[in-house]
């Protein structure tokens, strides 16, 4: 927010380069690959959300191919979506504001998928063994994850209300 009669603040390249490599490298750290890490945070801190293959190679100094293969890894994590710019065929891409949320509420098919396997691999080896039980508790404590994600979401919908813009 600005004082009346305040022009806004002026984006500083650099400063927005350094947050963009910052939190893109804290990304990789907890696990996701360098370069979606970065076109993420490139995407996360442009001002509308939307850039082109071309703008993101020019932004993160990388080529094409690197801008390829990290937004495809994105729209399949649900972190980006993909779209045409119109009049166009060039795809450009979006990051949504609510895209923690769609990441995160995608992840409960897959802990549902993982509980369906632990199941048949708690089946699958010697009744009372150290395997059985490692894979029971593994199967505990992701049935107690899809509860506590599933109470959890329900109250940042609640939070957010109609304006938030979620599901």
């Amino acid at each position: 927010m600005t004082e009346a009669g305040a022009s806004p603040k002026e984006r500083d390249p650099q400063a927005v380069s350094r947050f963009v490599e910052l939190f893109a490298g804290q990304l990789a750290d907890a696990g996701m690959a360098r370069m979606p890490a970065r076109v993420f945070a490139a995407l996360l801190a442009s001002d509308d959300g939307v850039l082109t293959s071309a703008e993101l190679g020019d932004q993160l100094r990388i080529s094409p191919a690197a801008v390829s293969g990290a937004v495809r890894y994105l729209s399949q994590t649900h972190l980006i979506s993909r779209e045409r710019e119109p009049g166009s065929r060039r795809e450009r891409y979006r990051v949504h504001n609510n895209q923690w949320y769609e990441a995160i509420a995608n992840r409960e098919a897959m802990l549902r998928h993982w509980q369906s396997a632990l199941r048949e691999g708690v089946t699958a080896v010697s009744p009372g063994s150290p395997a059985e039980e490692r894979l029971r508790e593994t199967l505990e404590f992701f049935e107690f994850i899809e509860v506590e994600l599933t109470e959890m979401m329900r109250r940042w919908r609640e939070k957010r209300g109609p304006a938030g813009g979620l599901r």
